[in-house]
C-alpha cells in the first residue's frame, strides 16, 4: 500500500487521459480510518508571465475561455513541455503569445491553484527589458493585448476584473516584489 502523508492508497485508478490533463480516482483510507474516494485532475504544470516595460506597463491577454464561458484577462502563459524548462516555456509562452522577448527574467515562484482536486503548478515569472516582434499565436487562440499600468492591473485584481488565480498571485507579486524587493 502506498503512503501519501497521512493517507493510504489502496487503488488508483485512470479514467481518461491526453496530452493536457489526466483524471484518476484513487481509493484510499483517509487520516480517520475511514475509506474514501478521491477525485484528482492532473494537468501539466505551466508558466505565467509579467511582462513590464521601463515605464511601468504590463502586457496582459484578453481572450475568451471556452471553460468559463467567457473572456479572460490574463498573464501569458501556457504549458511546460516535456524536456522544456520552466523559464524556456516562459521566454517561447511570451514570444508566441504577444511578440515579446525579455533579457531579464525574475523567478517569483510557484502557486498551486486548487491544492484540493487539481495536481498543477504555476511558475510564475516577471519579464523586464522587453523587445517586440510579432506574435505567433495557435490557431485556436484568439489573443488581444492590453497594455496597462502595473498599478491598474492590481486594480483589476481587486475588483475582479482579473478572476484567473495564477494571474492574480503573479500580478500582485510583482507589485510587492517590485515595491520592496522582497526576493
Amino acid at each position: 500500500m502506498k503512503i501519501n502523508g497521512p493517507w493510504k492508497i489502496k487503488e488508483s485508478r485512470e479514467i481518461y487521459k491526453n496530452f493536457w490533463t489526466k483524471f484518476r480516482e484513487d481509493k484510499v483510507i483517509g487520516p480517520d480510518g475511514k475509506d474514501r474516494s478521491i477525485a484528482i485532475l492532473e494537468a501539466r504544470n505551466g508558466v505565467s508571465v509579467l511582462p513590464i516595460d521601463e515605464y511601468g506597463y504590463v502586457y496582459l491577454e484578453d481572450q475568451f475561455r471556452y471553460v468559463i464561458e467567457r473572456r479572460s484577462i490574463e498573464t501569458g502563459g501556457g504549458a511546460i513541455n516535456d524536456n522544456e524548462s520552466a523559464l524556456d516555456a516562459a521566454k517561447r509562452e511570451l514570444r508566441e503569445e504577444l511578440g515579446i522577448e525579455a533579457d531579464e527574467w525574475v523567478d517569483l515562484g510557484i502557486v498551486n491553484p486548487f491544492t484540493s482536486i487539481v495536481k498543477s503548478s504555476q511558475q510564475m515569472f516577471l519579464a523586464r527589458n522587453l523587445r517586440f516582434g510579432k506574435d505567433d499565436q495557435d490557431s485556436a487562440e484568439n489573443i488581444t493585448l492590453i497594455k496597462v499600468k502595473l498599478e491598474e492591473a492590481v486594480e483589476m485584481v481587486i475588483n475582479g476584473a482579473i478572476t484567473h488565480a495564477p494571474s492574480c498571485v503573479l500580478i500582485l507579486k510583482a507589485n510587492g516584489y517590485l515595491k520592496l524587493k522582497l526576493l
